[in-house]
């Protein structure tokens, strides 16, 4: 499977080509880009260098994820630089149309760590000490593309985020990328007995921030199923699922793959779980009917808010047991060991990176994860 490269390193051969523009009123044709992750130089294509004015350049390249099947394939990125006046950063970034906004962090552009290392580490090096640059990242179809994701339940609107922890672009829902995330398995398993399991970036983020120790921390996807009989078969004691309720939620219908392509009963499960807590007929045809996981999750909490309910927590907290009592069996049935299996637990959080619930096993769990 040929490989590719994420947006942010496109983002970041653009401005390097723009800025080669500033300096030379040459154009470049092709930019050669530290990734930092891993430690080696891309050859990026530039599609096209033009001067706005004397002080400010635009460079144009073209998103190129190899052969993932991902939404921003040949998407152009726009890198708008221009000369700053000095006296503050060397390097600012900002983003503009089809940037993502975080509106739980006053609306700041959901440009993350890895881009600005990126973008910082590569523009930095060119500039003499007293000079500086602006730069400005522009997604033309951001936010159509935007509409298309998940983006706005974990927060951010109005465009795509330059997201990611590493310049190679991970394929998530390939076979070949399954083989990759076992083999970060068997080399964790091999030293620690307790692991988390964390389906995307929010996820790894999110743990991180609460204490859990990153070097635990094992990158999924959407293929919880096979990563499950993995670690029990390597031997692991413990496995904590950490991740966005509307993801592992489906765990608790029996749903092991959790790419909405293949399956997807999230209002199934949600329903089921607020009739059995004793809902009213009337809410539960809310929840059900509910367009997302989290609109579902917002009328429970509207009930709690205005009645003195807990209905939130009781929902959850049942769903999260069902999710640790499903891996269980999952795993017992795929198993080929005599002794126990591995033991599961669950953490669900909102799309504020709120924690909405530990499973009574996860909280056990925590004390061999920071």
């Amino acid at each position: 499977m040929r490989s590719g490269y994420t947006l942010p390193v496109f983002a970041c051969a653009g401005a390097i080509a723009a800025l080669h523009w500033l300096r030379q009123r040459q154009s470049l044709q092709v930019a050669l880009v530290d990734l930092i992750e891993p430690a080696q130089i891309a050859e990026v294509p530039i599609e096209q260098v033009a001067g706005l004015s004397e002080n400010m350049a635009l460079a144009i390249t073209r998103s190129d994820p190899g052969d993932n099947l991902d939404l921003t394939k040949n998407t152009p990125i726009w890198a708008v630089v221009e000369w700053g006046q000095g006296g503050g950063e060397q390097v600012t970034i900002k983003g503009g149309e089809g940037i993502g906004k975080q509106v739980n962090a006053d609306n700041r552009a959901a440009i993350y760590s890895y881009a600005q290392r990126l973008l910082q580490a590569n523009l930095t090096r060119l500039l003499a000490p007293e000079e500086s640059i602006i730069v400005t990242i522009i997604l033309p179809e951001g936010r159509s593309l935007a509409v298309r994701t998940s983006n706005s339940a974990f927060g951010v609107v109005e465009g795509l985020s330059l997201l990611g922890t590493t310049g190679i672009s991970q394929p998530l829902s390939s076979p070949d990328q399954l083989d990759a995330f076992r083999g970060e398995l068997q080399h964790k398993a091999s030293l620690y007995e307790s692991l988390v399991f964390c389906i995307g970036e929010n996820g790894l983020d999110l743990a991180r921030k609460i204490g859990i120790n990153a070097e635990k921390l094992v990158k999924t996807a959407n293929w919880l199923g096979p990563m499950l009989v993995e670690a029990d078969a390597l031997g692991v004691k413990e496995i904590l699922l950490f991740g966005y309720h509307g993801k592992l939620m489906k765990l608790a219908g029996g749903i092991f793959h959790t790419h909405h392509h293949l399956a997807d009963g999230r209002r199934e499960v949600l329903a089921t779980h607020c009739a059995l807590a004793g809902l009213s007929k009337q809410d539960i045809e809310i929840v059900f009917h509910a367009p997302t996981a989290e609109a579902a999750l917002k009328h429970l909490k509207a009930l709690d808010s205005s009645t003195g309910s807990d209905w939130v927590n009781q929902v959850y907290s049942a769903i999260a047991e069902t999710i640790d009592s499903r891996c269980q069996e999952y795993m017992q049935n795929h198993s080929s060991r005599s002794t126990a299996t591995t033991i599961c637990g669950s953490i669900l959080f909102d799309r504020d990176r709120k924690i909405i619930v530990k499973s009574k096993t996860a909280c056990n769990l925590m004390g061999n994860l920071c």
